[in-house]
């Protein structure tokens, strides 16, 4: 890869500048102009089957990516390419804090709660394994147990950042993550008979196995609204453990740099082992928690970190070498397939420890 997120070191001081400003918003408009054709398709999707099989964001990265392969943005891009690819998502990870209440954690009773952390702690342990044994970076393999343990692409985007996860990392984490999330939305419905799964036991299987919200409402309207409204529940505190695995991965950090730690030998700060966008995300979670984050204000907060991680991913995948997605492309498929087979087969073992009616 010649441009992309690891290419960026842009800081806050430099943003600042007006002249840093004009070197920045070519690249940014770009990016812009590749989300505006991603929500586009999104919308058409909507429109005929409503409800995107493939969101925005994954449309976004690969328009970015084949953009890149016919055309690589010159020296007048890439600052604005790489402080999008950056900078933008960073802030919308922190802005992802408003999103979270206690409360909803508390709603789900504590038996549930735990086996869906056990769920998704297991699963990100296995998944992990399976990426390393075949051979996968510690960082790709991170982002695909994350993806699959989690909450698919938006998991990825997340974390991608605190690990220092580069673009070619990302792309081939969510591109094949993406198409797997569709297939579980076809699929999974055909799972309800062979298994002999109720309304209830099939919400938690959905809301335990598959990647993102929207898709979760998809493959639960066929069993029913009981299953939607179950499903729904435990796919929004699976989202909720994004949280702590995020802040406990940024406390790893320096383990996962190319250099093995910092290269000047100096102690790390807090600032260092805890990110600004992950003090950000935890301050603007804890005021949504006590209320002071208005329910009318986070809607379009959430809105607004949609959006910018869309911009994020357009700007990731105009600096990936599909090259290198090429040559690890069969270990990321067999990884994320095999990942998403031991995540079904734990939750519908745990459906069953658990007793569910």
């Amino acid at each position: 890869m010649q441009h992309g997120a690891k290419t960026s070191d842009t800081s806050g001081a430099g943003i600042a500048a007006p002249g840093r400003l004009s070197t920045l918003l070519p690249g940014i408009a770009l990016s812009v102009a590749v989300t505006l054709a991603s929500l586009g398709a999104q919308g058409l999707e909507e429109r005929a089957f409503g409800h995107p099989y493939v969101e925005a964001l994954v449309v976004a990265i690969l328009l970015g990516m084949g953009l890149r392969t016919l055309w690589e943005p010159g020296a007048r891009w890439r600052a604005g390419v790489a402080f999008s690819a950056k900078q933008l998502l960073e802030i919308a990870v922190a802005l992802l804090g408003a999103s979270v209440s206690l409360s909803t954690i508390v709603a789900s009773g504590p038996l549930l709660l735990g086996a869906i952390v056990a769920t998704v702690a297991v699963a990100i342990t296995a998944s992990y394994g399976i990426s390393r044994a075949l051979g996968l970076p510690a960082r790709i393999s991170i982002l695909i147990a994350c993806g699959n343990s989690i909450c698919g692409n938006s998991a990825i985007a997340a974390v991608a950042p605190v690990i220092g996860a580069d673009s070619d990392d990302i792309a081939s984490s969510i591109s094949f993550t993406a198409i797997l999330g569709v297939l579980m939305v076809l699929g999974l419905p055909l799972l309800i008979l062979p298994l002999g799964l109720t309304a209830t036991q099939y919400g938690v299987l959905a809301g335990l196995t598959v990647y993102a919200v929207p898709q979760v409402l998809a493959a639960t309207i066929p069993a029913g609204l009981a299953a939607t409204q179950i499903g729904t529940l435990v796919k929004l505190v699976r989202v909720l453990m994004l949280g702590p695995v995020v802040v406990g991965l940024s406390l790893l950090a320096p383990r996962l740099r190319r250099d093995g730690g910092p290269a000047d030998g100096q102690r790390l700060n807090a600032r260092k082992l805890v990110p600004w966008f992950i003090l950000g995300f935890l301050l603007l979670a804890a005021l949504r928690s006590i209320g002071l984050v208005p329910d009318l204000a986070v809607r379009p907060i959430a809105r607004t970190a949609g959006l910018l991680t869309v911009v994020s991913m357009a700007a990731l995948g105009l600096g990936v070498d599909v090259r290198v997605i090429g040559r690890v492309g069969s270990r990321v498929t067999a990884a994320v397939t095999l990942s998403l087979l031991l995540l079904l087969a734990i939750s519908v073992g745990l459906i069953r420890v658990i007793g569910l009616a």
